[in-house]
């Protein structure tokens, strides 16, 4: 989101941090949406391009799971447990099922 100025004051986020929401919610439906073009080669007995879709599905997983891991280690930093806990929640609720 790059921006000439800051526009947190309209989100309530930082945009650096924005990014990173974006980043990873980017990365899961592009996981989910790479399911659907897998199955459609797979439907056409494409082999090769399904298994193209499902390396690009695998870098998904991976950024996602980065951006998280990220996401994590800055919602938990000084915080009470609650909080923690609460923001462990929001974490897990960014997860997409293993195909």
């Amino acid at each position: 989101m790059a921006t000439a100025t800051e526009t947190g004051h309209v989100t309530g986020t930082k945009d650096k941090d924005y990014d990173l929401i974006w980043y990873v919610e980017a990365c899961l439906d592009n996981a989910l949406r790479l399911e659907t073009c897998i199955q459609d080669a797979e439907g056409s007995n494409d082999a090769e391009l399904a298994e193209l879709f499902r390396k690009a599905q695998a870098d998904s997983r991976k950024g996602a799971q980065m951006g998280k891991e990220l996401l994590r280690s800055r919602l938990t930093t000084p915080q009470t447990d609650a909080a923690a806990e609460a923001a462990e929640a929001a974490i897990e609720a960014l997860t997409i099922p293993n195909f």
